[in-house]
């Protein structure tokens, strides 16, 4: 064991496992991995008893979803999950990386971001009645919904639609916010998969043009860039200084003036207007933010029914970082569709692009049908469609 290895399992306490298995008992790879049995507990004790090439043969090294369920049921609070995004690190100094999905395309446009003279056309969503200024202490940060709106328009994925929701409910709360054009990726994914140089060139390009406005706070619709501004760039990268919000939790403190009567769209007939709630990991166990977003459906002057497993227990949707999504991904984002099918509600609802994503994709299976067949909306653009 090199002494870096030594000292990522002394900084995230992994020296404390118990060997208690409770960590197998709510792990969503261990469930439904069937080639070989994988655990974060078995994992821990490769990476502290064995050489760190069988760590890295791990089923989990990969394919772990960092959604930190196995954290919160920890008896001796080992970080997982920070274990998982270091030991990558590591093992990407040694040309090892996991398997990329969409041939790289999301990887590809996160590298290309890192050029300091690149011009992007990344504010041609703004419309002419979306009210911003140059001049605000607030800044509405993007992140890669622009992107992903052409990476997944098949899906019917709510991309820039969400961006333009954000900027709607910003101008009816008297804020005309900030919009950067040359806003990059914040490099979560990057991060987490272990490409800490493109995650760490990302982030001196973000945070130079952050601190260059002069606002005050920084408010995103992506539960990862929250996070990761934050979280990862203070202690990673350098200070910003601002205060860094999920909208859920900006709208939590606000007094929008909601129409009841509004109609709110999905895909088919809404009659109830019921909706189930799928907490995104970043914004639920990273952040802990829950009620935000349930208050807001409330307000709405919609039904909410919670699902099995939800709030700490809410089960991830699948596939993280873009990479290693497989038939273990599928079995669990289907889980989860099921379980919110279950609740007879009318709309699955998050606050996170990547959730509907890796939902709606699921979805775009020939056989399964109706036995998952919901309406997947992001939270903000059924908040902008009720005020009308």
């Amino acid at each position: 064991m090199t002494n870096t290895m030594r000292e990522i399992i002394k900084v995230n306490r992994v020296w404390y496992c118990l060997d208690c298995g409770k960590c197998s008992a709510v792990c969503p790879i261990t469930r439904w991995e069937q080639q070989q049995y994988a655990s974060p507990r078995l994992l821990v004790e490769r990476a502290i008893n064995t050489r760190f090439e069988e760590t890295l043969a791990d089923p989990l090294f990969w394919s772990c979803l960092t959604c930190k369920q196995c954290s919160e049921i920890c008896p001796s609070e080992v970080y997982f999950s920070e274990f998982l995004r270091d030991a990558r690190s590591l093992a990407r100094e040694d040309d090892h990386a996991g398997t990329c999905t969409h041939s790289g395309m999301i990887q590809s446009w996160a590298k290309m971001m890192t050029d300091p003279d690149l011009i992007q056309n990344r504010l041609g969503w703004l419309s002419d009645d979306l009210r911003v200024s140059e001049e605000s202490d607030t800044i509405y940060f993007t992140g890669c919904l622009p992107y992903y709106d052409v990476a997944f328009e098949k899906l019917g994925v709510e991309g820039v639609e969400i961006a333009q929701a954000a900027v709607k409910i910003f101008n009816h709360l008297g804020i005309e916010p900030q919009v950067l054009a040359d806003e990059r990726c914040c490099g979560h994914d990057q991060l987490w998969e272990g490409d800490t140089e493109t995650f760490r060139q990302l982030a001196e390009r973000n945070l130079e043009r952050l601190k260059s406005t002069g606002a005050k706070r920084i408010v995103t619709t992506c539960p990862e860039c929250a996070r990761t501004l934050k979280v990862d760039y203070p202690q990673l990268v350098g200070e910003h200084n601002m205060e860094v919000l999920h909208l859920t939790e900006l709208l939590a403190e606000s007094d929008l003036p909601y129409s009841s009567s509004q109609s709110i769209p999905a895909e088919g007939l809404i009659t109830h207007h019921s909706i189930t709630y799928q907490d995104p990991c970043r914004l639920g166990r990273y952040l802990d933010v829950y009620d935000a977003p349930r208050h807001l459906i409330t307000d709405l002057g919609l039904e909410l029914t919670e699902m099995e497993h939800a709030r700490k227990s809410s089960l991830c949707c699948g596939t993280s970082c873009w990479t290693s999504c497989g038939q273990v991904s599928k079995n669990i984002q289907v889980e989860r569709l099921q379980e919110a099918k279950a609740t007879g509600a009318d709309i699955l609802v998050t606050a996170c692009v990547k959730c509907q994503i890796h939902f709606k994709c699921a979805q775009d299976d020939p056989v399964l049908g109706d036995e998952i067949d919901i309406a997947i909306r992001d939270l903000t653009t059924l908040v902008a469609e009720r005020l009308g």
